[in-house]
């Protein structure tokens, strides 16, 4: 198997991890949703030389990994793997913002770097709990989920078509570049025209596929709506992690706790 597949197998495995039965899973895929929703909300909001205030943060993550028997190796390398586009959009902090913000002797430390490092951070924290929710509720849930609190019907589907197609997208590209290896044994570079060659047929296989699957779905009763095996039911065990979760953000929001916990632990040892 080449790395293609065995991205597309990785990218395949969260529904795998999303079959799995333990108390996050079972829980209402609208609780996991809303709950997900507000933490980015409140991770985002935050100022951009904001950093300590961030750690408690990932609590949520922590718990939720654990809690859902999910791998933290997973979902760390699924963050790894997009992180270059929060490096590229933070990388040129330091340059443009050189004003010195915290000194610890000889070393000053720019607010561009601390901005940096915040945007990072934030970056960690909304992409690991979008991770960790399609982990524990599965793709089409989210999607079913996004469809139940009003959002359009036409979006959710294109969403749902979008995520799957990726799947055909890296077959596709899997077959042709073994196919491609197959006939050039001893190169291991291709020519620009041949690349050019190799993306306009992906595109076409691509396309011819998604439409035979499309046309399959029509044959088959598909008629715009999600449906789902597991019914959706909001008990008393989501109003407690919708709202056990909001307060905990609402207080590291409204309030420094590294530094009241700070204060406590030092005012102790005294």
């Amino acid at each position: 198997m080449n790395n293609i597949e065995a991205q597309n197998f990785d990218i395949g495995y969260i529904d795998t991890l999303a079959s799995r039965s333990s108390v996050l899973h079972r829980l209402d895929p609208r609780a996991k949703l809303i709950t997900t929703l507000f933490f980015i909300v409140m991770v985002i909001s935050f100022d951009k030389y904001e950093i300590i205030r961030l750690v408690p943060f990932f609590i949520y993550p922590i718990v939720l990994i654990s809690l859902g028997n999910l791998s933290y190796k997973f979902v760390f390398k699924r963050v790894l793997m997009v992180s270059p586009f929060a490096i590229l959009v933070g990388i040129f902090n330091p340059i443009f913002d050189k004003r010195v913000l915290i000194q610890l002797g000889t070393i000053n430390i720019s607010c561009g770097w601390i901005s940096f490092f915040s945007i990072v951070l934030r970056f960690i924290l909304t992409v690991s709990a979008a991770i960790i929710l399609v982990s524990l509720a599965g793709f089409n849930a989210v999607c079913s989920a996004l469809e139940k609190l009003g959002v359009p019907e036409p979006f959710v589907v294109q969403l749902l078509f979008f995520y799957r197609y990726l799947f055909i997208l890296g077959d596709e590209f899997g077959r042709v570049v073994r196919a491609s290896f197959f006939r050039a044994v001893n190169k291991r570079t291709v020519s620009f025209s041949i690349f050019i060659s190799i993306v306009s047929n992906l595109l076409l296989r691509t396309f011819d596929r998604a439409e035979r699957i499309y046309c399959a779905m029509c044959s088959r009763g598909f008629d715009g709506h999600i449906r789902l095996i597991r019914s959706m039911k909001l008990t008393y065990a989501e109003v407690i992690f919708m709202f056990g979760w909001i307060f905990l953000f609402i207080l590291f929001r409204s309030t420094n706790f590294p530094l009241k916990l700070g204060v406590f632990i030092t005012g102790h040892l005294r």
